[in-house]
């Protein structure tokens, strides 16, 4: 017990927490979907302050362009190509070892978000999309769970906590995503680490509040940032929507099963992901002896790279597949099922 003081000492001696509150943060679980940057940095502080339980879910691995921004990462990992739950999972052992992490290698969807959400008491957004996060709130709304979006593009960032029946909801905020090509991307406006770090600090700090129980100091806003225009400002809100369709009219859409593979552009990667319909495993040491003969093939535990002309398709053990090489999804198909079938 001496040695729970001593390393959250600092933590302890804040108003905000105490010891109290230290002990919920140690009996919790948090669950972070998408290990780039703001997940990435999410974990490392939840790490911190001792939040004992880390589920985290992500698709992806870990490349050189992830480290200008992805601080949990290192040269090391992007050398590997290690799965980013696996690598991020790895820091989190050597920052605190009382810590239980969870891996999930996988694309969040509506086949597993129920089972991931389960048994935690936040979610913190660190994903890329809307269609994700439409997703989560679905998922977070019908099963009361509360969750913290975030995102980030250039230099501005923004994010809001949503708690299901007290706050409004993503829907009731954003009724549609926003239509394609009228906002920037990271492919197109790029991303700087200050506003990263910003809205992962207040990601962090509401889910600090929420775990401890000190509601009355969230900040029950959009809050919105510009770190090189120094724009600072805060969208209050008010009760739910009564005609929201997730929170108000609970049609839960994002939940419903699908007939076809999820594909998805993935932002500044020039690429493509493609998931299939249905659960299933891949042997990747067959999948390797298989591809050999027609292409340059390289794998390690998690993954297989096979490299055919301008394209190159990276194989998780879960037949995800990440197409590099093009932005247009009938082409990522088309080699998805020339390769790794249907």
């Amino acid at each position: 017990m001496s040695e729970v003081i001593n390393r959250y000492s600092q933590q302890i001696l804040f108003d905000g927490i105490g010891r109290h509150g230290q002990d919920r943060l140690l009996e919790s679980r948090a669950l972070i979907i998408g290990c780039g940057a703001l997940g990435s940095a999410q974990a490392e502080a939840l790490a911190r302050a001792g939040v004992g339980k880390l589920r985290l879910a992500d698709r992806d691995f870990v490349e050189f362009s992830n480290l200008q921004r992805q601080t949990m990462f290192t040269e090391s990992d992007a050398t590997k190509r290690l799965p980013k739950a696996i690598a991020a999972a790895n820091h989190i052992r050597e920052i605190n070892s009382d810590i239980e992490v969870e891996l999930e290698i996988t694309d969040v969807n509506h086949s597993n978000i129920e089972r991931l959400i389960h048994g935690c008491d936040v979610i913190l957004d660190g994903t890329d999309n809307f269609t994700t996060r439409y997703l989560i709130n679905d998922a977070c709304v019908k099963h009361n769970v509360d969750w913290i979006y975030g995102a980030a593009v250039g230099s501005y960032g923004v994010t809001m906590t949503i708690r299901p029946n007290e706050s409004p909801c993503l829907r009731c905020v954003f009724p549609e995503a926003p239509a394609a090509a009228s906002a920037p991307t990271c492919d197109t406006a790029g991303v700087i680490m200050p506003i990263i770090s910003i809205v992962a600090a207040v990601q962090v700090s509401e889910a600090l509040k929420l775990l401890t129980r000190q509601t009355d100091s969230l900040h029950n806003s959009l809050m919105q940032f510009d770190v090189w225009r120094n724009e600072w400002r805060h969208i209050s809100f008010g009760e739910p929507t009564p005609d929201c369709a997730t929170c108000g009219l609970h049609r839960f859409e994002t939940l419903e099963p699908d007939s076809h593979e999820f594909a998805a552009i993935l932002c500044g990667r020039h690429a493509v992901q493609i998931s299939p319909s249905q659960p299933v495993q891949v042997d990747l040491a067959a999948l390797s002896q298989k591809l050999r003969s027609v292409g340059e093939v390289k794998a390690n535990d998690y993954l297989l790279r096979f490299r055919s002309g301008d394209y190159e398709l990276t194989v998780f053990q879960d037949a995800r597949s990440i197409i590099r090489g093009t932005d247009d999804i009938a082409t990522a198909r088309s080699l998805y099922a020339k390769y790794i079938g249907n």
